[in-house]
């Protein structure tokens, strides 16, 4: 198991965009369990997004509002740690507006993605939720963006140690894992074609989005 605790990757700016959606995820998951199960139950079966209800064209609403949930505090932890590691240097690429559009993007991307992969019609009627299709799509433009950029990594492997290692081959590694999860179906209850999907819209949107960088000049 590892987990990335930050990069080596100043942002230039201040990252204002995933400041809100980090606060917006926390505090709508701690509202809604707050409220108690009923409530959380009931929340989920009008805000979840259902793959049966979006092929049939209704709740369509849902693809953005199931961002904003999360099943439990482990799933919103994880989310929350990527999106706090990574999210802040794809913002300083793309300026605000285009990154909140892109991380939107990505959500839709990896829900159609997932809607898509179903082989089983009953599988259909699940509700899914979180926020990880958006944040894979960080995820994969921060790939484009930074590949060289050294993420500082806790590693649980027989012992527990901090590393640092290059984006190209963490985001790497995580890419492959989901994918040996989705092909051999290791894992039940997680979306893992979402993962795939809203990272690889990432990274065919990155080189889009990204902003020119100003140019240096020299006074004399």
């Amino acid at each position: 198991m590892f987990l990335p605790v930050k990069d080596e990757n100043p942002p230039r700016i201040t990252p204002f965009v995933t400041w809100i959606l980090l606060l917006v995820n926390i505090i709508i998951f701690f509202w809604i369990y707050s409220q108690g199960e009923a409530f959380y139950n009931k929340t989920v079966e009008e805000y979840a997004m259902v793959p049966i209800d979006i092929l049939e064209g209704k709740n369509l609403h849902t693809m953005f509002t199931s961002m904003f949930l999360h099943a439990h505090i482990l799933h919103l932890f994880g989310n929350m740690l990527f999106l706090y590691v990574f999210g802040d240097n794809v913002e300083d690429a793309f300026g605000h507006g285009r990154y909140l559009l892109f991380y939107l993007l990505c959500g839709i991307a990896a829900s159609l993605t997932h809607i898509v992969s179903i082989t089983n019609p009953l599988d259909l009627a699940i509700p899914t939720l979180g926020a990880s299709g958006a944040i894979s799509g960080v995820l994969g433009a921060y790939l484009i963006l930074y590949p060289k950029a050294r993420v500082i990594t806790l590693v649980f492997f027989g012992w527990i140690f901090f590393t640092a290692i290059p984006a190209i081959i963490f985001l790497g590694f995580w890419f492959i894992l989901q994918w040996l999860f989705a092909v051999y179906d290791i894992g039940g209850g997680v979306a893992y074609w979402a993962h795939i999907g809203g990272f690889l819209a990432g990274m065919l949107m990155a080189p889009l989005l990204k902003r020119e960088q100003p140019r240096i000049t020299v006074e004399y």
